[in-house]
């Protein structure tokens, strides 16, 4: 997913969250703050989600990477729409002390309908805005829109809703096909399993590749769809071997190395280059072109984390050429550069890295 151009932040809107600096035993960091809004009647999937994602994020410090805590308006138990309840550990005051404030989905008629929230809400999200990263997952993208924080940016959320928000928030820039969107500081994901690739992204941001890489294996779920990957497929197809292009994504993983034509591929899963690339973007929402760059791209950010390799050495080895193409891809997708990345995230990751496959 291409960056946004660099913003400058206003008291309303600070600049987008960046990882934490690295700092000695001596003074190790305190856990990451994250506090999960749930307004009544929650989506108790989206609602479970953070808190299984964040905690299993391994960490070299006393402290756990992340420490989440639920909160509803008043502190008191929120009803779910699957017919349970859920108690939080607190109010809206927990927002107050937020690194990251995730919203997660909701059925409120109210907020849905009317694009009506407590004025209560939309005050704690602003102020929390002044500090704090925004995510909101599934139709909680409707309370960041009814408090203003998504004015002047691109959102995304559940596609069966998108009606109801462009109508709502017609000066919003709705996008219904990615699975999240990463507006500068602001995030917003489409509903059910984005919630997982959205936090998946956090962590990636916050603690580079291989450490999500290894989130996503221990709660077996893919590390490898990313935001722009399409919501819904219209037409599913079968992975079989005649009707699927997965053998040709297996093949490209295994060989980032080497130039594969799109008739290559498409000889490879026994298909017309037309039909295989109609197929390829159904399965994957992206071009085979563009599936190819972003694994290379994700294996080039793993190869920083983990190696000492200098960046021309690992520009080639993940197929995009020179140091350069690499620094230039890294600059687009990332507004950052191979040096910069691997400072970032060579030293937090090193002690738990596992050993490279």
């Amino acid at each position: 997913m291409t960056a946004p151009a660099p913003h400058q932040p206003t008291p309303h809107q600070p600049a987008p969250h960046q990882p934490a600096p690295h700092r000695s035993a001596s003074h190790q960091p305190a856990s990451h703050q994250v506090t999960v809004l749930a307004i009544a009647p929650v989506v108790a999937f989206d609602l479970s989600i953070p808190a299984q994602m964040l905690a299993t994020v391994p960490s070299s410090t006393d402290h756990a990477a992340y420490r989440v805590r639920t909160a509803t308006p008043d502190g008191a138990p929120v009803s779910t729409a699957h017919g349970y309840g859920v108690t939080p550990e607190g109010d809206l005051s927990l927002l107050e002390h937020a690194d990251t404030v995730i919203v997660a989905g909701t059925r409120s008629p109210a907020l849905l309908d009317e694009g009506v929230l407590d004025p209560a809400i939309v005050e704690a999200l602003r102020e929390a805005r002044r500090r704090a990263r925004m995510v909101s997952l599934c139709t909680g993208a409707f309370a960041l829109a009814a408090a203003g924080l998504l004015e002047g940016r691109r959102a995304a959320t559940h596609w069966r809703y998108a009606d109801h928000f462009t109508r709502l928030f017609p000066a919003i820039a709705l996008d219904t096909n990615p699975l999240y969107v990463d507006d500068r500081g602001v995030l917003t994901s489409a509903g059910g399993a984005a919630a997982i690739d959205l936090c998946l992204h956090l962590i990636r941001e916050d603690h580079g590749s291989s450490v999500a890489n290894q989130v996503a294996r221990y709660n077996v779920v893919a590390p490898m769809r990313e935001g722009g990957q399409a919501q819904y497929i219209d037409h599913p197809v079968s992975e079989d071997a005649g009707t699927s292009t997965a053998g040709a994504r297996a093949l490209m993983t295994k060989h980032l190395d080497r130039r594969l034509s799109l008739r290559d591929l498409a000889a490879h899963c026994h298909m017309s280059v037309r039909t295989f690339t109609r197929r390829f973007r159904q399965e994957t929402g992206l071009s085979p072109a563009e599936w190819f760059t972003s694994a290379r791209l994700k294996h080039a950010r793993y190869l920083l984390e983990s190696t000492d390799l200098p960046v021309d050495d690992i520009a080639a080895e993940c197929g995009l050429g020179s140091g350069t193409n690499l620094r230039q891809h890294m600059r687009i997708s990332l507004d950052t550069t191979p040096s910069a990345y691997r400072r970032a995230f060579r030293s937090t990751t090193a002690e738990r890295t596992p050993p490279r496959p």
